[in-house]
């Protein structure tokens, strides 16, 4: 995957993520294969709104549907969820460094203050 991919993935999985309903349908599919209706049944809006939210997660990669008669079942798929906290964990890295960067300079100024008899 090159880099421009890559950034076309982690923008599919952020905007699936953005939202509180795909959030909510991703932690009950990470439990267990639920259908597509017995997913709809739980919300407050229409069942082609939650197949437009389950197919979000689908694009996504954050979630697999197969066919089961005329239920479709759909499952969360856990090597997307750590690929996120993965690209946060590096997104961390990258904070905590500034910050150790600052905390660096804040101690060399106060060392030459005091230095200085200020």
């Amino acid at each position: 995957m090159d880099d421009s991919e890559a950034e076309d993935r982690a923008d599919a999985l952020f905007h699936a993520l953005a939202d509180r309903t795909r959030r909510d349908i991703l932690r009950r599919v990470l439990v267990g294969e639920h259908s597509v209706t017995a997913l709809a049944a739980k919300y407050e809006m229409s069942f082609a709104a939650v197949q437009k939210h389950v197919a979000v997660l689908e694009r996504a990669g954050l979630v697999t549907k197969r066919r089961s008669g005329r239920e479709h079942l759909a499952t969360g798929e856990v090597e997307a969820v750590r690929s996120v906290a993965s690209m946060l964990g590096e997104l961390e890295e990258v904070w905590r460094g500034r910050v150790a960067r600052i905390d660096e300079l804040l101690a060399t100024e106060e060392k030459a203050r005091i230095d200085k008899g200020e």
